[in-house]
């Protein structure tokens, strides 16, 4: 039943935990408003540090015989297109007697066409004089190539125009002669065929006159279009301003920052799994979260959070006061990720306890944590972790150790037959959190709850195991049957009650 219990449970379980994933990108807000701080340095530095070049601007409106109002814009992306080819560049680099090369200028300057017949050149240099001359001669070999264009297809399409019409004079030529001086109404017999002739000889009259007209329409066109080609605002210097030039960049790069801030922390949360949330540290290490402190009140804080921490440290300092006060074995305080915490709740702990009698705290941690803390006089006896074996009997043991990785885990049991884990939330990965409850277990170390350091303020979860002793309170149970005398094994598992029948199926049965 406990199988298909978990087995249920873990194939619901979401892939992504959303809100795990927002609380934990929202811990590591330092980072992210760490990158978007960067972010907005780096914008406002290039602002300052990579000023933009000298730039001139003009705009030119370009006419075009296949100008359509619904032209969805082709005809002036190709203008945009011929701006940038090597032979405008040339006729420009020519007009202003400079030796360099088309493909290196092409490089200076773009072309944007504003609207279907508006198109703006933006040349940069290396002084304003210089940009605005480079932009009134590219301005101007446009404008002369574009002219030269339309005046080559106005004269090739004259030229085709004209060349049918010389060839129609051709034919009448010979209609004319085939006709003579012969009338229509000569020769009977003939009569059908001369009618034909001059039928044919007025239809080559009227096409002639229509190449002529359309010729002459061609040459009088394209005076107009090369008169619409101009240069309608001249070149002018941009003015660049250096303050809102730092603003924008700053901007841009406080979003830019802000958003691989984002990015990067949750894909790093994702990677790193670690568990921040109430239940996730509680499932994870198979122990319910007893009691929990803010990281803000094992500090100095400022006079107005004096109280504040004050209060918090008592109140945690009273619930694992009752708990130590119930056992009869020694209990130990093992950390991850908060040894300095640690030490601290163990001098509270420890001067909680005086009143019931001496109590002598056992320093298993890796560093100097509590041989360098400020002890009260008359507080309790600190001694390492080699001279534990020299305690009296009639003194209460406090171990005080670590569960970090590079822990001794056999060591752990000298410290205390059990314990209780004060971690911080979000520091141990899920798999360290699942190799701590193992190994625990292993030393028949039973786990009295959790202390969670640094929860999220907005966590709603609910720390406390429910799925039953086997799960939640495995050691505990173990302990609790070595001080009965059953012996029960490790691997024992409590009775499940036997499930109720209805007396409807009692009576059927």
């Amino acid at each position: 039943m406990t199988t298909s219990k978990t087995s249920e449970s873990s194939a619901a379980a979401p892939l992504l935990d959303l809100q795990a994933l927002v609380v934990a990108v929202r811990r590591r807000r330092r980072f992210w408003c760490t990158m978007a701080l960067l972010g907005l340095l780096v914008g406002a530095a290039m602002a300052v540090l990579m000023p933009p070049p000298p730039t001139a601007v003009t705009k030119v409106l370009v006419t075009h015989q296949e100008d359509q109002p619904n032209d969805p814009g082709t005809l002036i992306r190709t203008d945009v297109a011929l701006l940038g080819t090597t032979r405008i560049a040339s006729k420009a680099l020519q007009s202003l007697k400079s030796p360099e090369n088309p493909e290196d200028f092409m490089r200076n300057y773009r072309g944007t066409g504003l609207t279907n017949n508006l198109l703006q050149i933006d040349v940069t240099g290396d002084s304003d004089a210089e940009a605005v001359s480079r932009a009134k001669a590219l301005a101007d070999a446009f404008v002369a190539d574009h002219v030269r264009r339309m005046q080559e297809a106005a004269k090739a399409e004259a030229k085709a125009l004209l060349d049918q019409r010389d060839r129609m004079r051709d034919e009448l030529a010979q209609v004319n002669k085939a006709i003579g001086n012969r009338s229509p109404g000569g020769d009977p017999k003939a009569s059908a065929s001369i009618e034909s002739l001059f039928a044919r000889r007025a239809e080559l009259n009227s096409r002639i006159a229509d190449f002529d007209q359309r010729a002459a329409e061609a040459r009088t066109g394209t005076p107009k279009l090369i008169a619409g080609t101009q240069i309608v605002d001249g070149p002018r210097a941009v003015q660049h301003s250096l303050p809102r030039a730092a603003v924008t960049n700053a901007a841009i790069g406080l979003v830019l920052g802000l958003v691989l801030g984002l990015a990067l922390a949750a894909v790093g949360t994702v990677v790193a799994d670690r568990p921040v949330l109430r239940r996730e540290i509680a499932a994870n290490l198979g122990a319910s979260v007893i009691a929990e402190l803010p990281r803000a009140s094992l500090r100095s804080g400022r006079l107005w959070r004096r109280r504040r921490t004050r209060v918090a440290r008592e109140r945690l300092s009273t619930t694992l006061a009752r708990t130590v006060r119930g056992s009869t074995e020694p209990v130990s305080l093992l950390e991850l990720g908060c040894a300095h915490s640690t030490s601290v709740i163990a001098l509270d702990l420890a001067e909680a306890l005086a009143p019931d009698g001496p109590v002598v705290i056992i320093d298993g941690l890796p560093g100097p944590q509590l041989a360098n803390s400020r002890q009260k006089p008359g507080g309790p006896t600190v001694v390492s972790g080699e001279r534990s074996a020299a305690v009296l009997h009639e003194e209460r043991r406090l171990g005080v150790g670590s569960v970090a990785p590079g822990t001794a885990w056999t060591d752990l049991q000298y410290l205390g037959s059990q314990t209780m884990l004060v971690v911080r939330a979000g520091h141990g990965s899920a798999a360290w959190l699942h190799t701590v409850a193992r190994q625990l277990a292993d030393q028949r170390i039973p786990v009295i709850g959790v202390v969670l350091i640094d929860p999220d303020p907005r966590d709603r979860t609910d720390g406390t195991l429910w799925d039953g002793l086997h799960t939640a309170l495995r050691g505990h149970n173990e302990w609790l049957a070595r001080q009965n005398g059953t012996g029960r094994r490790r691997t024992e598992r409590p009775p499940m009650p036997a499930a109720r029948v209805p007396d409807s199926d009692q009576e059927a049965r």
